[in-house]
């Protein structure tokens, strides 16, 4: 299953990301020091994650899923530092 999710981060910050194996275990390859900056000592102690699929398709290439991301990305501005971890496409 092709999966483009968000993560929800406890300071309202997100991050969206893309899954070709579905699993419920994969939380995306986002920079965990970027993160852990904008948390306090006490969030970081708590810690919860919120992982939403937004999209899914069985059928989906490599590069429609990527797609997908991009515009996912662009829709929810979490390219925007004030708003979310993703790096790319630039802000």
């Amino acid at each position: 299953m092709n999966q483009v999710y968000k993560i929800t981060f406890p300071n309202g910050k997100i991050y969206i990301g893309q899954d070709v194996t579905g699993t419920l275990r994969y939380f995306g390859s986002w920079k965990v020091d970027l993160v852990a900056a904008d948390l306090t000592p006490e969030q970081l102690r708590d810690l919860t994650l919120r992982k939403q699929i937004l999209w899914e398709s069985d059928t989906a290439t490599k590069a429609e899923v990527t797609a997908k991301e991009i515009e996912l990305i662009l829709q929810h501005e979490s390219n925007n530092p004030a708003v979310g971890y993703n790096l790319r496409p630039r802000y």
